[in-house]
């Protein structure tokens, strides 16, 4: 005798955390440790209006940029289904599962709004960039 087919009820409240699904020897954990970013509201204060809507959270769309620094992201359409879909890259970025994932073509516009020359100077150079992923990459 066939038995009725089982219709799987969704839960109404779900505990979950990513802190707990990102392991510990993780590349991200290890980049996370060393990072600061809580100062690049400041540097990029001058180049935001004060009025208007709210702008994209700088510090995330950083914190994107490194992710597809690190695993050979290149296309920012891609980064960001990468990031909508990647727990561990949710979790970088600080992100929760319900936060929405910035519009691929929020880092073109940012690209073009800031002035590169200040911009550049105040950030870390691609090659020394480089190399300090290199040495987080040693210190897993």
């Amino acid at each position: 005798m066939m038995g009725p087919r089982q219709v799987a009820q969704s839960a109404l409240f779900y505990e979950f955390s990513l802190e707990a699904h990102v392991p510990q020897e993780h590349l991200l954990r290890s980049i996370d440790r060393f990072i600061d970013l809580s100062s690049i509201r400041t540097h990029l204060a001058d180049f935001y209006s004060h009025t208007g809507r709210p702008s994209i959270d700088p510090e995330l769309l950083v914190r994107m940029l490194i992710v597809g620094y690190c695993f050979g992201i290149r296309s920012e359409r891609r980064l960001c289904e990468e990031v909508h879909l990647n727990l561990a890259y949710r979790w970088f970025c600080r992100l929760d599962l319900n936060d929405r994932i910035p519009d691929h073509s929020t880092f073109s516009k940012n690209r073009h709004a800031l002035p590169g020359r200040r911009l550049r100077s105040n950030l870390p150079r691609g090659a020394g960039f480089a190399r300090a992923i290199c040495c987080v990459r040693s210190l897993r």
